[in-house]
């Protein structure tokens, strides 16, 4: 890996330290104006549907010019969403704009992987592509609960500026300098001797092209193997995040900022799943990890037994890794196969369509448990209960973390056995 590549990384890494701090500071924002308990999950459906949305068209644009250009107007987009926030445009609408530059910008910076890589080197890219991410994560989610957090708060109040600034308004701000870091180290990304593709503005065509780049990467054996996994990672992943910050309030007696350290952990497993993934397994011999995923289902349901903090970190840190592990050759493997068949823009619009739209699904599903299945929160509750869900009541915990877990088990054991299948037929090879 040279210095090309961690320019690339470089970049991805401060945008999406940007995108993390600012969910836990719009979180925050919708905690200060008394939101509903279901607004947090639309935040985060918000900022997912443009994935699927402008799929048809963000591999197109990606594919159209080179991608480190391509990845700095996006992440000018995410800027403006960012700042309209901070201006007082509503926090789901606004993080919907930082979502519609997130979902443009996807494809031209797994694509650019693609293009500046040869496909042997893509497990141990992968490793350090996720790892970053991941590391954006952890620190976006420690800035963000930080920042809009209870010390942050004292300082503010102590100071002129609190005049001006909630602690929420603060943490938004502060994540305005990591967008515009993350174009300066943007200009420094390598232009690379590429074929561009024209990018048709007429819907028919690019909706009849997409179609045609979903039907061919779902009907590949390996392409759709992949794809459902992945499909259910991000699908699990973004509803875990706020499974456990209400479990954490809720079973641990953590207040949101720990709790989202409590999340921090999650990604450190998966950093260090995914690490050792890009050391161990092979792109050939990527269908070997799907096993994880099924441990992994079977670990969410032991969240409820749980009630110990030093515990649920070891569980956290264990989800995180098992999760790393699995999704990061078969991620490798589907970018490869993606490429193959129809270039790396489009073939990574199709990854998110499908993703984003596990994700769109099972988000949605946990908002709608939370609006219509929550009770009210006892008379002799503690304090930071009463707080942080006298408004809305609690979620109904018991049903969400014993559905999610069996629903990751169940979907996984599906794809192993289609996998074994595919053995058999001699479509695939192990």
């Amino acid at each position: 890996m040279n210095r090309g590549f961690f320019t690339i990384l470089g970049a991805q890494f401060f945008s999406a330290l940007a995108d993390n701090a600012l969910f836990f500071a719009a979180l925050a924002l919708l905690k200060e104006q008394q939101a509903p308990e279901w607004h947090l999950s639309m935040l985060l459906w918000a900022f997912t549907v443009s994935y699927v949305v402008i799929a048809p068209y963000a591999g197109a644009f990606a594919d159209s010019m080179h991608k480190g250009r391509a990845m700095l107007i996006c992440n000018g987009i995410k800027l403006v969403g960012c700042a309209s926030m901070l201006l007082g445009m509503p926090a789901i609408f606004a993080y919907a704009i930082v979502g519609f530059g997130a979902a443009a910008y996807s494809p031209a910076k797994y694509g650019i992987i693609t293009e500046y890589l040869p496909h042997e080197k893509l497990v141990e890219a992968n490793g350090w592509l996720e790892g970053a991410t991941v590391g954006a994560i952890i620190l976006g989610t420690i800035i963000g609960g930080y920042l809009s957090g209870a010390q942050i708060s004292n300082w503010l109040h102590s100071h002129t500026l609190g005049q001006y600034l909630s602690p929420a308004q603060f943490a938004i701000a502060g994540t305005i300098a990591l967008y515009l870091l993350a174009a300066y180290i943007n200009l420094s990304i390598p232009k690379l001797q590429v074929r561009l593709k024209p990018f048709h503005l007429d819907p028919v065509h690019q909706a009849r092209e997409f179609a045609w780049c979903v039907k061919r990467l779902w009907r590949d054996p390996q392409g759709q193997l992949s794809l459902g996994v992945t499909t259910l990672f991000w699908g699990a992943g973004a509803t875990m995040r706020l499974v456990v910050l209400n479990w954490a309030v809720i079973w641990l007696s953590l207040t949101m900022e720990q709790a989202s350290q409590l999340i921090a952990l999650v990604a450190v497993g998966i950093a260090a799943g995914a690490f050792l993934a890009g050391r161990l397994v092979k792109l050939e011999r990527a269908f070997t990890v799907l096993w994880a995923g099924v441990a992994m289902g079977a670990l969410v349901i032991i969240m409820l037994l749980v009630n110990q903090i030093w515990l649920a970190a070891l569980l956290m840190l264990i989800i995180g890794a098992l999760s790393g592990f699995f999704v990061v050759p078969l991620n490798a493997m589907l970018q490869h196969r993606g490429h193959q068949l129809m270039g790396a823009g489009h073939s990574i619009a199709v990854q998110n369509f499908n993703e984003n739209l596990g994700i769109l699904l099972m988000v949605g599903l946990h908002a709608w448990l939370v609006k219509n299945w929550s009770s009210p929160v006892p008379s002799d509750a503690s304090a930071l209960l009463l707080k942080q869900f006298g408004h809305s009541g609690m979620p109904p915990m018991y049903l969400i973390i014993i559905g999610f877990g069996l629903l990751v088990m169940l979907t996984m054991s599906l794809i192993i056995a289609r996998y074994r299948a595919g053995l058999a037929r001699g479509v695939l090879h192990d």
